[in-house]
């Protein structure tokens, strides 16, 4: 016979497309809990720590500048950086909240 016999393929159950899709889904949750959920817990903590600012906090800027706030507004914050010198940043560029007295014992 020139045409061989054709047999039919076994169904492509849904344990195969499972046992497929399960390294994928894996890897999904490994990426969620060391890097999503991290992330999303240090912005969370961030925009906190940046609600709560008062005038009296010593803070650093992502420029690295150390300085004391002396007014805070809506989108603005006045750091005393030295004596009798003022600038205006925005709150976004506070990074981090310094205890008390650290400008003090840096001086």
């Amino acid at each position: 016979m020139i045409i061989s016999d054709a047999f039919a393929a076994p169904a492509a159950g849904a344990p195969d497309q499972i046992m497929g899709l399960l390294p994928f889904i894996v890897i999904f949750v490994l990426f969620y809990f060391m890097l999503i959920r991290p992330q999303m817990k240090r912005a969370k903590d961030q925009k906190k720590m940046i609600e709560t600012l008062q005038k009296g906090d010593e803070v650093i800027t992502a420029g690295g500048l150390l300085g004391k706030i002396t007014k805070v507004s809506e989108q603005y914050v006045s750091l005393e950086i030295a004596d009798n010198v003022t600038i205006q940043v925005q709150k976004q560029t506070i990074q981090t909240l310094l205890p008390k007295g650290t400008m003090k014992s840096s001086a």
